[in-house]
């Protein structure tokens, strides 16, 4: 069963964030705890961990920007 990769809410106030790099590649083995993206919002950067352990599957793209909640990815 997948696991999804949702935008999450870093800061009180945040509603959307932008995917600055994918540190890991579409296919890729990942395990739970490894960066997966760097997130830009609010005027920070941070980076996202792996909610899980299996194969990612990337659906949401360098450079876009996406509401808090949405699905950038899965972990197979």
């Amino acid at each position: 069963m997948a696991v999804e990769i949702l935008l999450p809410k870093i800061g009180f106030s945040m509603q959307e964030g932008q995917v600055a790099e994918w540190l890991a590649k579409d296919g890729d083995a990942v395990s739970e705890g490894q960066p997966l993206f760097s997130l830009e919002a609010d005027k920070s950067t941070n980076e996202v961990e792996a909610p899980a352990s299996g194969t990612l599957k990337i659906v949401g793209q360098v450079g876009e920007t996406y509401e808090v909640g949405t699905v950038l990815g899965y972990i197979e």
